[in-house]
């Protein structure tokens, strides 16, 4: 909590999850006296760093690992305010998976969303990435 002290955002990288400082960013920071924190996109990961072929299991895994900042943030998915959703080559097919997935974690308590469509994202077997801004308990 030293950048805290400082008046500097806390960097935040759990240690089970993949280090993604090697790849140029960190999952969290939380703005200075806990206001807000900037959750990193996270992908359909597991553990061992294996996309599933799936995008439904994909996004599924993207939002088990959102909680898993959150959590290690002091957070639920109830303090999130906004999502950024990006897509692999989007179509409206995906919609109802896509519904499905944020309703299964946040309920009727749906923060604010930005779907994405791209082209292809950081790693070519991602097929989806979820970010999202927090307010801080």
């Amino acid at each position: 909590m030293t950048d805290t002290a400082k008046n500097l955002p806390q960097i935040l990288n759990p240690a089970d999850m993949p280090d993604p400082r090697p790849l140029g960013y960190s999952v969290a920071a939380i703005a200075p006296a806990g206001s807000i924190a900037f959750i990193s996109g996270q992908a359909g990961v597991d553990a061992q760093g294996q996309f599933p072929p799936d995008f439904m299991a994909q996004l599924q895994l993207a939002y088990a690992n959102l909680l898993a900042v959150l959590k290690a943030c002091g957070a639920g998915p109830e303090h999130v305010v906004k999502l950024g959703v990006y897509v692999v080559d989007h179509e409206p097919s995906k919609l109802p998976l896509l519904t499905q997935a944020v309703t299964e974690v946040f309920g009727t308590r749906l923060p604010a969303q930005t779907l994405v469509p791209v082209p292809c994202l950081a790693i070519p077997p991602m097929l989806v990435e979820v970010e999202a801004v927090v307010a801080m308990p």
